[in-house]
């Protein structure tokens, strides 16, 4: 696994719990907290326990191409609330960061040119995950007949570009699933990627 990947999680989710518990504090924030201990484990796992395993050099992928972007569209496109403005930027930051912080881990296999079958389900699985959250977003454009994506006509950004976060995400990961189920079909043990 990915060490930056799993860091890049870890701090968008840190910095949604505590938005979350700012403005809603229900069960998501739960599942946040979860899921960020979860992660917190296994950052902890690679860096101590596991360190023997983990092949530094072909985690290259640097951090700040994903945080620094990232900070300054948030800065630009975010929510407004009624709350702080902070947390807003802050969501917003989360967001984009989460729409790519995949691309250390699929580095990290590009890298690696073999994928070890618990790495590839894990990939596999968080590809699954986003398609289902993108799905969810299309069915809310279905439902609401566009009214977020018509919201751009006058001037609010946030919800057509969180969208295109979303698209981005999933497209990222759907290339990944494509070359997981042809090695799947093929009834390869290790998966290999192309170059």
């Amino acid at each position: 696994l990915s060490l930056k990947t799993q860091e890049l999680t870890a701090m968008f989710l840190a910095l949604r719990l505590v938005c979350s518990i700012i403005m809603e504090a229900d069960i998501h924030t739960v599942l946040d907290f979860a899921t960020l201990a979860s992660t917190a484990w296994v950052i902890y796992m690679i860096r101590f326990k596991l360190k023997s395993t983990y092949i530094k050099e072909l985690d290259n992928f640097p951090i700040y191409y994903i945080a620094v972007p990232s900070a300054i569209l948030a800065f630009i496109v975010h929510p407004s609330n009624r709350l702080i403005n902070l947390s807003g930027i802050l969501w917003a930051f989360c967001v984009y960061v989460e729409s790519v912080s995949v691309l250390p881990q699929l580095r990290l296999m590009q890298n690696a040119k073999m994928i070890e079958p618990f790495t590839s389900h894990y990939v596999f699985a968080l590809g699954v995950a986003r398609f289902l959250s993108f799905a969810h977003w299309i069915l809310q454009l279905i439902e609401t007949r566009g009214r977020y994506l018509f919201l751009l006509g006058h001037g609010y950004l946030w919800f057509p570009v969180a969208f295109l976060a979303e698209m981005i995400q999933t497209f990222i990961l759907a290339d990944f699933c494509y070359y997981y189920i042809k090695s799947l079909k093929e009834g390869q043990l290790l998966m290999r990627m192309p170059i």
